[in-house]
């Protein structure tokens, strides 16, 4: 599909937006069209006129599994989100190519008078709220995938969690590419509002096809004074889909932002969650697994902003490579002249499985101040044949004795994620590191 003016207003019509954000759009793809791919990084070989950027529904909106299609239906039951709303959720949303086709949440959050909306009703609903914090953090401008949301945006997830409001368990969205050539590229926009908390979970997946796809997600989160927020990601997309995805989090004082991500599946993966540490005595986290198996690049990493005085951020990267894939950790801390007494601490990880992988980490680090403190630490290692031989010698077979030396070694991982979720990852390493493709996740 070629990408122009007529595509924008097409959507724009079906979705019958405001003027404002068509005039966004056509903003955005202008940008777009004036935009190069990144510098740095794996080389992208995009055919963006094969793309499909957007593909009508052929669900209705739903908050009843029931009412949607066999095929859909069980789709999303074989993947388990309907088992996990069902036992840990407070709520699901599920979009399927450019739609969200269900959406829920207990009866409590809305008492709570908590905002869970797809990001086109919340556009209809919360106008007002919608346009308050709509592009403010993630600028359309940005780069050339950022442009390419701002377009083309379709779903996502809107969440507002009122002041002093804990929600008890996590909302959970999950994105399923399911066409050939298909773009996603859903917006969500999430708002911790002062002494509030919210674990949120993201979850993805595509079928495998010989052509490839794109997904080119935003990610706008708000936290603010004394309010935690938690973003888990689990991704285990198709080895055709190009992964590049911007998110960024800005954090009010005494306030806590966790990105918690998983990155398994994609051709290529850019992904680097931030977080603006801008409040006093603000926090940052990012804990990441990136895992690359044949034909895969995983460029992922974090990105951490200091500008509040007292602020501490930390990173841990684990990256595993194998059967010829690369994952390279790539981020940046920046503590700024204003943000004394800050501390950053940043530590890489990598496992090479075989001789023909390959990893790099490639870190900016910055401090302005004499009295803030940036500490890196990184490691390369293989597994250790000292290892392997006591643990067969035990009997274990030397394929799951390599499974249980991987799952050790991203144990600080699977520590932050819930029971159900860490026993998926488990799988779908064993899987993905052996050289095989599973589309759960």
């Amino acid at each position: 599909m070629k990408l122009n003016s007529d595509v924008i207003k097409k959507i724009s019509k079906i979705k019958n937006e405001p003027n404002w954000m068509l005039e966004f759009r056509l903003k955005a793809l202008e940008s777009f069209e004036k935009s190069s791919n990144p510098s740095f990084g794996p080389k992208l070989d995009i055919d963006y006129d094969s793309i499909n950027y957007y593909k009508e529904r052929e669900e209705n909106l739903t908050d009843n599994w029931n009412n949607l299609s066999c095929g859909v239906r069980n789709l999303f039951d074989d993947l388990g989100v309907i088992s996990a709303e069902k036992n840990f959720l407070d709520g699901v949303g599920a979009q399927y190519d450019s739609e969200v086709i269900y959406h829920n949440m207990n009866k409590e959050l809305k008492e709570k008078k908590v905002i869970f909306l797809d990001t086109d009703t919340a556009l209809k609903k919360y106008p007002e709220l919608f346009k308050k914090y709509f592009n403010t953090l993630v600028k359309y401008s940005e780069n050339k995938f950022t442009a390419l949301n701002g377009a083309v945006w379709s779903g996502g997830t809107f969440i507002y969690i009122p002041p002093n409001t804990k929600l008890d368990r996590p909302l959970q969205s999950y994105f399923r590419i399911n066409s050939r050539n298909m773009g996603q590229f859903e917006r969500t926009l999430i708002i911790v509002d002062d002494n509030s908390s919210l674990h949120y979970i993201e979850g993805c997946t595509a079928p495998t096809y010989t052509e490839d796809s794109l997904h080119a997600a935003v990610v706008e989160i708000f936290v603010g004074k004394n309010a935690k927020c938690r973003y888990t990601t689990i991704q285990n997309w198709s080895t055709d889909v190009y992964n590049l995805v911007t998110k960024r989090a800005i954090v009010g004082e005494n306030g806590l932002m966790e990105w918690i991500d998983g990155n398994i599946g994609s051709k290529v993966n850019m992904k680097y969650p931030c977080c603006i540490l801008k409040g006093d005595y603000a926090r940052g986290s990012c804990i990441t697994v990136a895992a690359a198996s044949k034909g895969q690049t995983q460029d992922s990493g974090a990105k951490m902003i200091h500008l509040g005085k007292n602020t501490k951020s930390n990173i841990v990267s684990k990256s595993i490579a194998s059967l010829g894939g690369n994952a390279t950790y790539r981020g940046e801390v920046k503590i700024t002249r204003k943000a004394i007494n800050s501390k950053a601490s940043v530590k890489c990880d990598t496992l090479i499985l075989d001789e023909v992988s390959k990893s790099d980490t490639i870190p900016t680090n910055i401090v302005n101040n004499n009295s803030s403190l940036l500490e890196h630490e990184a490691t390369v290692s293989k597994i250790s044949e000292d290892k392997l031989f006591y643990l067969m010698s035990r009997g274990i077979s030397e394929e799951a004795a390599k499974e249980l030396i991987i799952m050790g070694f991203i144990n600080a991982f699977r520590e932050e994620l819930p029971m159900e979720y860490a026993v998926e990852l488990n799988r779908l390493l064993a899987f993905n590191m052996g050289g095989k493709n599973e589309e759960h996740s």
